[in-house]
């Protein structure tokens, strides 16, 4: 096969004669004719790409490749980079593979922040390459499309690091390929969604940990033991935070704008409904749109919620009402999630909780009757104070002993146990952030059967616990 310059713009870009592509500086190819399959294009271009080396042995020490955990990142924005660089850390793991639709750009969480496969893949080359003697190291494969990754049979396990509207299909499919899977919180988009990626990991049998990174802090854990083992009594109230927004966009009309070079949108968008490209739209912006994400309530509700549900042992469960209490919504511009976050929800054994939006983006206090513990980005406070000295006994209440999330992930993917957030764990804190939103939306209360997940005597609530997938996509 031969190749020639595809475009001026990019001299790395090269065309074959059939109209397939390839970037030699990151060897990676796609496809740029519909008529070409993916799995024709692979079978044509085997030869033309070149395999991903392999870390040696010498790299790990006593980390034989045979205890080796092979991992993939989809995903390389903003939290996908520090994830990346969390399983960096693992000396028994080796990152093997990046992917991401865009190819480098600036647009993330921060100003400085310069992200994307690129980026990405150059990093793990220059961790791995300072192990070496050589001081060299190119063996991190690059891919655009999260299915190339899955079909590599050396990857063991799979971060999945992506917006919101991605994260049921992929979690199926890796689970179908066998994949172990790390899933960044918010588990899901819907409740429909979260059901049916609870289902495919259980099915296929792989290892699931939910990003909900609180469920392996100490100071979190102990909080929760607290409420747990009756040390303010009996638990009363929940107060959950969430932050504010902590991004803007242009409000009233806006203009389309021209897809920029190197960014697949149409991948990005995936089963979401087609909409215009505004670089407000995309990467971590996504958070601040309902087609892609349930806004701060899914983001840090992911947190403060999870916290909730886990004092209060309803990890398995659910409230059995919800009403919207005073939430704020923007009129308009392109940002149309929840500005001001405000619900109530009451739980079957009386329990209330209470979610408002304030600046410290993460918090929970729970309220007994014999006093209280608030747990949060901003510190761990107890009345009586005496609480932060307290020493469980045996018999008591342990809800576990995990305090790094990664390091918990690969072990249980060693042992085949319970990680620290499974999969049914991270379903049901979404679905109160999922019902949550309904609710707000809908301005009245409603009623919720966690059992059977569906509203009592609401049919326009219960058609917004699912989202028809844009096609081709469909779970």
């Amino acid at each position: 096969m031969t190749f020639a310059p595809a475009s001026g713009d990019n001299p790395n870009l090269l065309r074959s004669e059939n109209g397939l592509c390839i970037d030699r500086s990151e060897r990676v190819a796609y496809a740029v004719r519909v008529k070409v399959s993916r799995r024709q294009f692979l079978r044509t271009l085997g030869a033309a790409v070149a395999a991903p080396y392999i870390v040696p042995s010498s790299v790990f020490g006593q980390n034989a490749p045979s205890n080796r955990i092979n991992v993939a990142i989809i995903g390389t924005g903003n939290q996908g980079t520090q994830d990346m660089q969390a399983f960096l850390a693992e000396e028994d793991t080796q990152v093997v593979a990046v992917c991401d639709v865009n190819y480098a750009s600036g647009g993330y969480k921060t100003e400085s922040q310069f992200l994307g496969r690129e980026p990405a893949k150059q990093l793990v080359e220059k961790f791995y390459a300072e192990r070496k003697r050589t001081g060299t190291f190119r063996g991190c494969g690059v891919y655009v499309d999260f299915r190339d990754v899955l079909d590599r049979a050396d990857v063991d396990a799979v971060a999945i690091v992506v917006p919101d509207q991605w994260h049921a299909l992929m979690t199926v499919m890796a689970a179908r390929a066998g994949k172990h899977i790390y899933g960044e919180k918010p588990l899901s988009l819907t409740v429909a969604d979260g059901r049916a990626m609870v289902e495919a990991v259980r099915r296929h049998g792989v290892v699931f940990q939910t990003g909900s990174h609180e469920r392996s802090r100490r100071q979190t854990r102990f909080a929760c033991e607290l409420v747990r083992n009756g040390r303010i009594g009996q638990l009363k109230k929940i107060t959950a935070v969430v932050g504010p927004w902590n991004k803007s966009c242009p409000e009233g009309a806006w203009e389309p704008m021209p897809v920029p070079q190197g960014f697949d949108y149409e991948m990005w968008l995936g089963p979401a409904p087609w909409a215009p490209y505004h670089k407000d739209r995309c990467l971590y912006n996504f958070r601040f749109i309902l087609d892609y994400s349930g806004g701060q309530v899914t983001n840090f509700g992911a947190h403060s919620l999870d916290m909730a549900q886990w004092a209060n042992g309803t990890d398995h469960t659910g409230p059995v009402e919800i009403e919207d209490a005073g939430s704020e919504w923007p009129s308009d511009g392109l940002f149309n999630v929840a500005k001001v976050v405000h619900f109530r929800a009451r739980y079957a054994n009386g329990v209330e909780l209470e979610c408002i939006t304030r600046d410290d983006n993460v918090a929970c206090r729970f309220e007994g009757t014999e006093g209280w513990v608030e747990s949060g980005y901003k510190g761990f406070h107890t009345e009586p104070a005496s609480l932060k000295n307290t020493v469980f006994g045996s018999n008591e209440i342990s809800l576990g002993t995990s305090t790094n999330h990664f390091r918990n992930f690969l072990d249980c993917i060693k042992t085949r146990s319970e990680p620290a957030a499974p999969i049914e764990v991270g379903h049901r804190s979404a679905t109160l952030c999922h019902i949550a939103n309904i609710a707000m939306q809908l301005k009245r209360r409603l009623r919720w059967d966690p059992d059977a997940e569906r509203f009592t005597s609401d049919d326009e609530a219960n058609r917004m616990l699912s989202r028809p997938y844009r096609e081709p996509w469909h779970l």
